[in-house]
């Protein structure tokens, strides 16, 4: 295929509620749509950056620069594209920036499959018909108000709970959930980095809850010290952001620093690595589990794709889009088949249009590109 024309759309959209983690509060989303048009049709990606650099190095500024000054003109120049993992070539050029690359990369992936006629699903290797789906409960302001956002969340049958925590907010509140809902309820703690090896003590009294894990209580780009703390602690310690690729995710397992990894796509750069990171992680017997970045029905989209694979044996954080929005950009928006279930598309590329009317109304700002000229 030919890559005709990219379009780069940058969107707000308005959450439904705030979400507070240890490193801020969130009141929206702003964010970058990627549109890649070859023959006609066209494929959907999504950013997950932030709009500032607080989860990892980059911001819907700095994708939107690489984008448009170093990578689209290159994929404008491709005499043609055999295969989505031909983006490789040009993505070498550019060190980092992986959010950027996995937006483009995830609009190709869909453009390709849908010239195929196959689903996003089918083409990665995915055997899920269906896949089970947790939820991300940020910071609330008080225990009570989280112990009724979980309570809530376990009413409409999520398969694991993730709550967030920081210092200060993290044995009691974790400890206040184990109480009222008791040991059974599948619940895990996302840290995003904030705390130390001289917060051992601390971590250590989340041990007696029976966590599934905690998730990147260290560093954002450590490996080294989680291999110390998972020493120290018998709730398995889980890696986001210091895992980058394949390669980062051999080391954090060969050293001991994690028991099971999320991967997201775009922090690790794009669905090929993605799968890269599975297959090792499967033949390592590391489970494996899809995080969310607040995406939208696109984003979900391909996060459910890649979650049809068979080592994602962990519930991941792809919610309904009624959770987070009011009107989501996909038609239909996603949404559970049974309590806590979504069912994989069997449609051509991610399986999900998109609400143009929706869409236009989130849209801020417009960039397009095509082989010819820059409009």
């Amino acid at each position: 295929m030919v890559i005709e024309e990219i379009r780069l759309d940058r969107l707000e959209m308005p959450l439904k509620h705030p979400f507070e983690t240890s490193f801020g509060k969130l009141m929206k989303r702003d964010f970058v749509v990627v549109s890649a048009t070859s023959d006609g049709i066209t494929g959907y990606g999504e950013s997950t950056a932030f709009p500032l650099p607080f989860y990892n190095e980059e911001s819907t500024e700095t994708v939107l620069y690489i984008l448009k000054e170093l990578i689209i003109p290159q994929v404008l120049k491709m005499e043609k594209l055999e295969h989505p993992e031909d983006l490789d070539q040009i993505f070498q050029s550019v060190k980092g920036h992986r959010m950027a690359k996995a937006a483009l990369e995830g609009a190709v992936w869909d453009l390709y499959c849908k010239r195929k006629g196959v689903s996003l699903s089918k083409a990665l290797g995915g055997t899920k018909t269906e896949i089970d789906v947790g939820v991300s409960i940020g910071i609330e302001p008080t225990i009570e108000e989280l112990l009724d956002r979980v309570g809530s969340c376990i009413d409409q049958g999520y398969k694991k709970i993730k709550v967030k925590i920081k210092p200060g907010f993290d044995v009691k509140p974790m400890e206040a959930i184990r109480e009222r809902f008791g040991m059974d309820v599948p619940l895990m703690a996302d840290a995003n980095s904030a705390y130390t090896l001289q917060d051992v003590e601390i971590l250590k009294q989340l041990d007696p809850l029976k966590l599934m894990m905690i998730e990147q209580p260290l560093a954002y780009d450590d490996i080294i010290d989680h291999a110390t703390l998972q020493k120290e602690l018998s709730t398995p310690i889980c890696l986001d952001e210091s895992i980058h690729s394949v390669e980062d995710a051999r080391k954090a397992v060969e050293i001991g620093a994690t028991k099971i990894i999320n991967i997201k796509v775009g922090r690790v750069g794009g669905l090929a690595e993605a799968k890269k990171i599975h297959d090792y992680c499967q033949s390592m017997n590391i489970p494996v589990w899809c995080g969310g970045m607040l995406e939208s029905g696109i984003g979900r989209a391909h996060n459910i794709a890649i979650t049809s694979l068979s080592n994602f044996s962990i519930p991941g954080d792809t919610s309904p889009s009624d959770r987070y929005w009011d009107q989501d950009i996909t038609d239909p928006e996603v949404e559970f088949y049974k309590p806590g279930v979504i069912k994989v598309p069997e449609g051509p590329g991610v399986g999900y249009g998109l609400n143009v009317q929706a869409f236009h109304d989130y849209v801020v700002h417009t960039d397009t590109f095509t082989r010819t000229k820059t409009v």
